[in-house]
């Protein structure tokens, strides 16, 4: 392999990555609070996509506002599904919620069949993303560069508001303990309503970023890499931001090298990353960054 083809398949791998951190982040911040997976998460990441897909044909959105307004739209649908799915269950044994999240996964996927319908839709990709750079030898289209960027400057954007303000330190105190946070004053569920809009806000940009990649949305299409960003959260270690980023990043490398080096197992690439998620759990239940956390009951 040239030195050429070796920085297109990392950048390849850094840009994957980051698309799995930023749907990995939202079903951390849930875990991390709720001690909840919210399996619904790959519906939302789809709903991102689709959004802006129907801005620009039914609105006539111009393409900038037409992504401002879904990862909006997107973060208030996800606000919604806490209130009506996860909100009535705060103090139903867990696995009720977990079940609730199951069929919300479902009832969002369905819809978009009956809504959207099945038939995949090309998306618009603005003609700036489309032009490829030369650095040398190494020939990379925006989107390469853009995606990764973009996808950090959400993260650094989220760990401040999580470490560094009011809202954030809520988060971090329910995370703790929800019952003290009730008595010490914290309006939980508005703070809980927050972490979906936040993560629902990520997944619907990760969505948007991944149709540009792969042109084209289709309602099941938030599956497959909303399982590959649960592997990531588990693998980061589920509950810590930091953790879900470095097992995005961590999935994308291993995925796209492997198909690199190993192009006979590019139709396995989807077996590895399950394959990953078991030995993490036989090895290292918690993950790599993961904090051995007590159940709430």
């Amino acid at each position: 392999m040239s030195f050429a083809m070796f920085v297109q398949h990392m950048l390849n791998g850094l840009t994957l990555g980051s698309l799995y951190a930023l749907i990995a982040i939202g079903y951390t911040m849930v875990y991390g609070i709720l001690r909840l997976i919210n399996f619904a998460h790959g519906e939302i990441f789809m709903l991102g996509a689709y959004f802006v897909f129907w801005g620009l044909v039914l609105i006539n959105l111009p393409w900038p506002l037409a992504v401002v307004a879904a990862i909006i739209v997107t973060a208030g649908v996800g606000v919604m599904v806490d209130r009506a799915a996860y909100r009535p269950l705060r103090d139903a044994p867990r696995i009720s919620a977990l079940i609730s999240s199951i069929g919300v996964s479902f009832f969002l996927q369905n819809l978009a069949i009956v809504v959207f319908s099945a038939i995949p839709r090309e998306v618009y990709r603005p003609p700036w993303l489309e032009n490829v750079i030369e650095i040398g030898s190494v020939r990379v289209l925006p989107l390469t560069l853009f995606v990764p960027v973009l996808s950090f400057l959400l993260m650094i954007g989220l760990v401040y508001v999580v470490y560094r303000t009011k809202p954030g330190l809520g988060m971090r105190a329910i995370s703790k303990d929800i019952e003290t946070s009730y008595i010490m004053g914290v309006e939980v569920n508005k703070v809980i309503a927050l972490t979906f809009g936040i993560g629902s806000a990520l997944a619907a940009a990760s969505g948007i970023m991944w149709a540009l990649r792969y042109p084209q949305i289709q309602p099941v299409m938030g599956v497959i890499p909303g399982f590959k960003a649960f592997i990531a959260a588990v693998f980061g270690g589920i509950g810590s931001i930091h953790g879900a980023v470095i097992g995005g990043l961590m999935l994308g490398f291993v995925e796209i090298m492997t198909v690199a080096f190993f192009p006979s197992l590019a139709g396995y690439r989807d077996a590895f990353a399950f394959i990953l998620l078991i030995v993490i759990l036989l090895i290292k239940p918690t993950g790599l960054m993961g904090e051995k956390l007590e159940d709430k009951v």
